[in-house]
């Protein structure tokens, strides 16, 4: 076998176009009108990077931001974020206090957030957001604990310790069916609250799925996540589909370029940069405008059998993007490794760096 060309210290890079962010977003936003959106923007905006997609998430018509932890809602404010902020995603060692000081609301699950909130003792009273679980069971007061949790906000808000602005819940989207169940479910909790006292501001159920296809769960926003980065959350429709364009594209170098009766070449990305070896006899990447399968993978390159291709070292290989050239998708990819395309974005470790475009 001869090496026909080679060259060093390649990188692959994700590609992310803002552009695309932006009409997804104000697709999304067109879709929900007159609820307004909350762009998810956990896991590093699903691996896109948190403050370039917040910012054109909020430039194409978010309202606000879902950050998950408090942690990363502190990043954006001192990037100078000025929109709302939800973060849920609490644990013992949340800096309540910095939260509440930056205008973060909280999610709120149970009572002993709640008494750590009083315990944060800051200037200002903390807006939360009081979830309830209605059957996805990753958190939320259970029904059971709702109406203290509801007693208990409440006890505080008239201490002028918090500002009750919300209630809210997950869906588990694992049916239609199911999904009206836990808006029923969800109604009966906000009217219990609201025999107890409660006057919320806003309501909020719905993510991407629900978002697109079950107006009556949109209330007064939707935490639209996996959608604006141009994903399905459906079995039954791609994201193409859905009018979406996936924001990331995967690429990486040819290194090197071997020839013996077929060229094979050697590709700068691996396991280590995210790639996923389950399905690997299905996987394929754009080589000189034609699919090329892939040979191996191992943690940093992976070998690919280019055929008769013209490919020179330091071309470009494509994993996947949007799909108009020939390139695989992500939900291509999602479907070859028996996994959803959610985790093929998030996946895509944080060493290979972001270029932004768009």
């Amino acid at each position: 076998m001869t090496i026909v060309d080679a060259i060093a210290e390649p990188l692959p890079r994700a590609v992310i176009d803002l552009a695309a962010l932006r009409r997804n977003v104000a697709h999304l936003a067109a879709i929900a009108a007159p609820a307004e959106v909350m762009l998810a923007v956990k896991a590093d905006a699903y691996g896109h990077g948190l403050l370039p997609i917040a910012e054109a998430g909020l430039e194409a018509g978010a309202t606000s931001l879902a950050v998950l932890e408090v942690p990363a809602g502190l990043v954006l404010r001192r990037a100078g974020v000025t929109a709302p902020l939800l973060a849920w995603l609490h644990g013992q060692d949340t800096d309540w206090r910095a939260a509440i000081e930056n205008d973060i609301e909280l999610g709120v699950s149970a009572r002993w957030q709640l008494d750590a909130i009083a315990a944060a003792a800051a200037d200002r009273p903390a807006v939360v957001h009081l979830k309830v679980d209605t059957g996805l069971s990753r958190n939320g007061a259970t029904r059971a604990d709702w109406p203290g949790l509801v007693d208990a906000a409440l006890a505080l808000q008239d201490r002028g310790v918090v500002r009750v602005r919300a209630a809210w819940s997950h869906l588990a989207d694992a049916s239609l069916e199911e999904d009206r169940r836990a808006l029923a479910e969800f109604h009966e909790a906000v009217a219990e609250a609201t025999d107890r006292g409660a006057r919320f501001e806003i309501l909020h159920l719905a993510a991407s799925s629900a978002g697109m296809r079950m107006p009556e769960a949109r209330f007064d926003l939707v935490r639209f996540g996996i959608a604006a980065y141009g994903f399905s959350p459906f079995d039954d429709a791609t994201g193409a589909e859905l009018g979406l364009e996936p924001v990331m594209r995967l690429e990486a170098p040819v290194t090197e370029v071997h020839v013996d009766g077929t060229t094979h070449v050697r590709i700068a990305i691996g396991y280590g940069d995210g790639v996923p070896t389950l399905g690997i006899a299905k996987v394929s990447v754009l080589l000189d405008g034609r699919r090329c399968p892939v040979v191996a993978v191992g943690v940093d390159s992976m070998l690919v059998d280019a055929g008769t291709a013209r490919v020179r070292a330091g071309d470009s290989a494509i994993l996947f993007g949007p799909g108009v050239d020939g390139e695989a998708t992500a939900e291509t990819w999602a479907d070859w490794a028996e996994t959803i395309a959610d985790e093929m974005i998030t996946g895509v470790a944080a060493r290979v760096p972001r270029v932004y475009v768009g």
